[in-house]
């Protein structure tokens, strides 16, 4: 009989949430199971690997994928 894969917990890191908190930013967290908590973030890693990362030449050093990305978020 095949077993379920177990699935790691969710949990909201409380660092960021102090952040946001010092900022007077109201953190946007759903309940376990929500596919909204990280929609945003999960956007911008997409559209920064099919504009930069996957097109970009070979990346041979950390530092250009670092100066890249640099550029990439300076629009």
């Amino acid at each position: 009989m095949l077993q379920r894969l177990v699935e790691p917990k969710r949990y909201t890191s409380f660092r960021p949430a102090e952040h946001l908190d010092t900022a007077g930013i109201a953190a946007s967290i759903g309940s376990v199971g929500d596919a909204y908590d990280n929609t945003l973030m999960e956007s911008a890693i997409g559209l920064y690997k099919t504009e930069l990362i996957k097109p970009g030449p070979p990346w041979k050093t950390l530092a250009q994928v670092e100066l890249a990305t640099a550029e990439w978020t300076d629009w």
